[in-house]
């Protein structure tokens, strides 16, 4: 395994990588605060979060096995160079714990709180369903040959995919809202503070090795940083542009009855987004 050239950069790779570790770990808590100061996750897409917890977890699995195994590490400089550095760095792991736990905090908050019409897609029950059999066949494939390093990027692929989509339902419902009370903005800044600090830490990394394998070698992290950053940027645009300061308005599409009618139009959660 290849070492530092640069004292500089090797603590500047390090402290980029706690600082987007505290952005992305600090993000989850205004959502979870607001949540529980509204008693209420109407605003909040449940498909979003169901999917996010599903990108986490996989990528839990990828960054735990990459940074712990030695066997897997093993077949990642086998097929990359062992003059490579392993591309998961101790917050990686640190934050996939971490967001596992505050996801499924959030996921506990929308059964016990008010969420209106809002319930669990059949299209998104489908994705997890379906990506979580895709990588039982997966272990399954794997086991006889111990690829263990194609059974990782699996996961890792899975969480770039569920990544992409996941931020979709969120910025669907804004649109049809046409507002962004319910959703905190604190959440998306700091995410989105995130996304640039992990592609940061990235660059100084390849800049000291004088090689570039560092993005295509953890090319779901490259990806998550982009889509983060891409998808941050239209939440901001959402909240700051599109619909500053409106309450949400009620759309036939998210009411089906009376019932579902009154957490909608109640004051208590139409208070401004933190």
């Amino acid at each position: 395994m290849a070492s530092w050239n640069s004292i500089q950069l090797e603590i500047t790779y390090r402290v980029l990588g706690w600082l987007t570790f505290t952005f992305w770990a600090v993000g989850f808590y205004p959502q979870v605060f607001l949540n529980f100061r509204r008693k209420s996750v109407v605003g909040l897409s449940i498909d979003f979060v169901v999917l996010n917890w599903t990108k986490h977890t996989s990528y839990l699995i990828y960054n735990a096995s990459l940074y712990f195994s030695s066997a897997v590490q093993k077949q990642y400089f086998e097929k990359y160079g062992f003059g490579e550095m392993i591309p998961v760095a101790a917050n990686d792991v640190a934050f996939s714990v971490h967001a596992v736990f505050v996801t499924s905090i959030i996921l506990f908050q929308i059964a016990i709180y008010e969420r209106g019409s809002q319930k669990v897609s059949k299209i998104a029950i489908g994705i997890v369903f379906g990506v979580w059999l895709f990588a039982a066949v997966c272990i399954l494939v794997a086991l006889p040959t111990h690829s263990w390093l194609w059974l990782i990027s699996i996961f890792n692929s899975i969480q770039v995919f569920m990544t992409v989509i996941k931020y979709t339902p969120q910025a669907y419902m804004n649109f049809i809202r046409k507002s962004t009370d319910g959703l905190s903005i604190f959440f998306i800044l700091l995410d989105l503070s995130g996304g640039v600090g992990s592609y940061a830490q990235m660059a100084v990394q390849s800049i000291d090795q004088d090689s570039w394998v560092n993005f295509y070698g953890n090319i779901g992290k490259t990806l998550l940083s982009l889509i983060c950053v891409s998808f941050d940027l239209l939440f901001i645009c959402q909240h700051y542009v599109l619909y500053p300061s409106k309450k949400a308005l009620i759309s036939p599409k998210m009411i089906t009855n009376k019932e579902d009618l009154e957490p909608l139009v109640s004051s208590d959660n139409h208070r401004p987004s933190v």
